[in-house]
């Protein structure tokens, strides 16, 4: 698959097979995990790929909401560096991931809240200066999805997306639609963006079209309360990582050359936060 086919066909999956993975999938999760530094921002960052066995496995229920996720041997854990931007870059990162598990038929999960950190912290020797922000459970999906799967698709309403008019605007502040003629091949970055997942499918981030150009600024529309759920991490900083990741993959598979750059850029509205910028090129 394309890389924009595996966007649209990623769903976050909780419930999964005691299938074991096969162990040149297995290889290549690890080598992908560990060649994965890329990050627009700078940030350093690690992931590992942990294997709870059949020994383990009643461990992992006081590490995890167990509940929340049933089935799930295998787990994708990291780290990042604190600093500026680590929530953006991170979330970069794990979304990479997320994407190449969904490109080899396996399910994931990112998970924000529902871990204890420390415990999982102490699987990959986390130091002081790291933080680990969310992790994964990546497996084969349960042909049949829960009770719990359901209740929380459901919820969170996990198959819907905002319309792109409350998502994307022009410079002005009119809202952007898809039928726009001026965008032309930006048009699916954006619907990448759109369909990218989100905590609780709050869907945070707004992007505005700089016009006659092809520069795209990003801005954080932050839920109130959100920032304050976990010392030290942003769950919605994270979200944007994954717009981010969402955004530069579709546009480079079309052939769109950029670079993220960072501007002194004011709020536009009292509640949106810039992030980063698209320089097209």
């Amino acid at each position: 698959m394309t890389v924009i086919e595996v966007i649209k066909s990623r769903k976050s999956c909780r419930t999964y097979s005691r299938q074991t993975l096969e162990p040149w999938k297995l290889t290549e999760l690890r080598k992908f995990l560990a060649s994965n530094r890329e990050a627009p921002f700078g940030s350093r960052f690690r992931f590992h790929l942990l294997d709870f066995d059949e020994l383990e496995i009643s461990g992992l229920k006081t590490l995890t909401t167990y509940g929340v996720i049933q089935g799930a041997r295998y787990f994708i854990v990291g780290a990042v560096e604190k600093g500026s931007k680590a929530m953006e870059d991170f979330g970069y990162g794990m979304e990479r991931n997320i994407l190449q598990a969904t490109s080899m038929e396996l399910g994931t999960c990112i998970l924000g809240g529902t871990f204890k950190r420390s415990g999982f912290g102490d699987k990959i020797n986390i130091r002081k200066d790291e933080v680990m922000p969310v992790i994964s459970p990546i497996g084969y999906p349960r042909d049949k999805m829960s009770f719990t799967d359901r209740v929380f698709r459901l919820v969170a309403a996990s198959d819907q997306r905002k319309p792109w008019e409350v998502l994307f605007y022009h410079d002005n502040g009119d809202p952007l639609s898809y039928d726009d003629p001026e965008l032309e091949d930006y048009k699916t970055p954006l619907e990448c963006v759109r369909l990218a997942p989100s905590a609780s499918n709050k869907q945070p981030w707004r992007i505005v079209w700089a016009g006659d150009s092809k520069i795209f600024h990003f801005y954080l529309r932050r839920t109130p309360g959100y920032e304050k759920l976990i010392k030290e991490i942003k769950l919605q900083n994270i979200d944007m990582g994954i717009a981010l990741c969402h955004f530069e993959l579709s546009a480079k598979e079309l052939g769109l050359k950029g670079i993220w750059s960072v501007y002194n850029l004011e709020r536009r509205k009292e509640n949106w936060e810039y992030i980063a910028s698209w320089v097209g090129h």
